[in-house]
């Protein structure tokens, strides 16, 4: 594929400088253009965009930017496996854990998309073991507890989609095992989750693609230790998840071992055995299946070229046109729904991670702003923290709503008239509004500018299936940026230069200030 230039380089690129979008304010934002800016999505979730600052002029230089940029015909190329991540050299096929697109991805002979099944298939096998009472602690005790140890990738996605359906499950019936994460190499955090766990009764998962991350070593050890000091075999409480490559591999040191391998970066790795194996266990395989076929239908609905019928492209567009157009440094993700407390941080993960970049896929210079910073709160608790900024802060910060119609628990109590459900909703609709539209006031410090536009994505409750095509919709909307902005969004290089440093720390090879600051801190 020779179309991989730019965004300064791209005509439409130059027309869509010379354009002003409509503002958000109470004269534009009428009723009928929030009937007629939804775009439908995945299992039944909507994408609204009738408060962002894209009028009719506007959408359509944006859909002739995706058509001279070839958006479609390269997310065709990614999924059909040719060599997308430039810096690494690799395929990316983190779409495949979900589903097969296109064409059979071969690599050295063997169909990558019937491995991730089989790792699927594996680990739905041990889940059922583990549920039916077949697999059993050292007492014959069924186990209580799973407690995922990983970092990143292999923390991040996997506790948001667990947050996201722990309280589903219940109402369900369907939560097997409670789950727990371990991620920071803080001592406290490790101390914090065993301390309110039956050790006895509980599996760990080991996440590591190379078998070498230092942070979920730490951690390893940290919970051996603790169950040696408990009188118990590690062996017969530890899984791991890593590459058939890795010391972790065939190891009789864990109970089982299943596979990723290096075409799944991290924080695309929730759909692969990184998120399957605690979710399976946590839910059952089947919620997992249901999780993944959402994700896959949201794909699916990305090779749309039409960006009138693609969320996912239609919502890349509007924040490229609000980054690079419109100069907005940031960005803000605001689920409101408890569930998704976590939803943000793992958004932070992907997004920064993977478009945080300086430097095109041949390694120049670019002469553009590139990812934005991404950061978000559940509502309504951010109502009461960040939202201060957003309404009249100094900064125009583009927001990113999330809600739903029905909570999960099925609890509700009803105050003054209205329902907590009811409340939540309320406020949802009233922060769209205000941020829009504003308040004159004689007083400056009550004045309201509006103008602060957003988007909301909104469905009827969020289930496996929607929170596998909300997943999808972001990791999608990520991939479309990058391919706009030039980049290789599935590196992350930016990580190393601290590891690398952090290593010289602990062997005590440094000097000059790095000393000093490791001085401070007692080492």
């Amino acid at each position: 594929m020779d179309n991989w230039k730019n965004l300064d380089t791209r005509q439409a690129y130059k027309k869509l400088l010379t354009l002003k979008g409509a503002a958000v304010s109470k004269d534009t934002l009428t009723a009928g253009r929030v009937r007629e800016c939804g775009v439908p999505m995945a299992a039944g979730l909507t994408y609204n965009y009738a408060a962002k600052q894209a009028d009719a002029r506007v959408l359509a230089v944006l859909q002739c930017l995706a058509d001279e940029a070839g958006l479609i015909s390269k997310f065709e190329a990614l999924y059909n496996g040719e060599v997308i991540n430039t810096g690494e050299n690799r395929r990316v096929l983190h779409h495949l854990t979900r589903g097969q697109l296109g064409n059979p991805v071969l690599d050295k002979g063997r169909d990558e998309g019937a491995f991730y099944q089989a790792q699927h298939k594996a680990v739905a096998e041990f889940a059922a073991r583990v549920h039916s009472g077949s697999i059993l602690n050292e007492k014959g005790e069924t186990f209580t507890t799973v407690a995922q140890i990983g970092i990143g990738g292999s923390d991040l996605g996997p506790r948001a989609m667990y947050l996201a359906l722990e309280q589903w499950a219940k109402a369900k019936g369907t939560l097997k095992l409670r789950a727990r994460f371990i991620s920071n190499v803080d001592p406290d955090d490790g101390a914090g989750a065993l301390g309110g766990i039956d050790l006895a009764r509980s599996l760990f998962i080991l996440v590591s693609k190379s078998g070498t991350t230092q942070e979920t070593l730490a951690n390893e050890l940290f919970v051996k230790a603790a169950l040696q000091n408990a009188g118990l075999d590690p062996a017969k409480h530890l899984i791991a998840v890593t590459s058939e490559t890795s010391p972790l591999a065939n190891n009789p040191a864990y109970l089982a071992s299943f596979y990723i391998d290096d075409y799944i970066g991290g924080r695309f790795s929730s759909t692969s055995a990184v998120g399957g194996a605690a979710l399976s266990l946590a839910f059952g395989p089947q919620v997992f299946a249901e999780f993944l076929a959402g994700a896959h239908e949201a794909d699916k609905t990305a090779r749309e070229p039409d960006s009138t019928k693609n969320a996912a492209l239609l919502d890349a567009l509007i924040g490229v046109y609000e980054r690079n157009v419109q100069g907005y440094p940031a960005a803000a993700i605001l689920p409101y729904s408890q569930a998704l407390s976590r939803f943000p941080a793992h958004l932070q993960q992907a997004d920064m991670e993977s478009n945080g970049k300086q430097v095109n896929r041949s390694g120049e210079p670019v002469g553009y702003a590139t990812g934005p910073v991404i950061f978000g709160e559940p509502g309504t608790n951010g109502q009461h923290s960040f939202y201060q900024l957003l309404h009249q802060g100094t900064d125009t910060v583009p927001l990113q709503f999330i809600g739903f119609a029905e909570n999960q628990s099925g609890a509700d109590i009803t105050v003054d008239g209205s329902t907590s459900q009811q409340k939540l909703a309320a406020n949802l609709a009233a922060q769209i509004a205000a941020f829009a539209c504003g308040k004159a006031d004689p007083g400056r410090n009550k004045n309201f500018p509006g103008g602060r536009p957003s988007s909301l994505i909104y469905g009827k409750q969020l289930t496996p299936r929607t929170l596998g095509a909300l997943l999808a919709h972001f990791e999608n909307k990520i991939m479309f940026q990058g391919f706009l902005w030039n980049l290789n969004s599935f590196d992350q290089e930016g990580v190393q230069l601290g590891k690398a440093l952090t290593k010289q720390v602990l062997a005590g090879h440094i000097e000059g200030a790095l000393k000093e600051y490791a001085a401070l801190l007692g080492l």
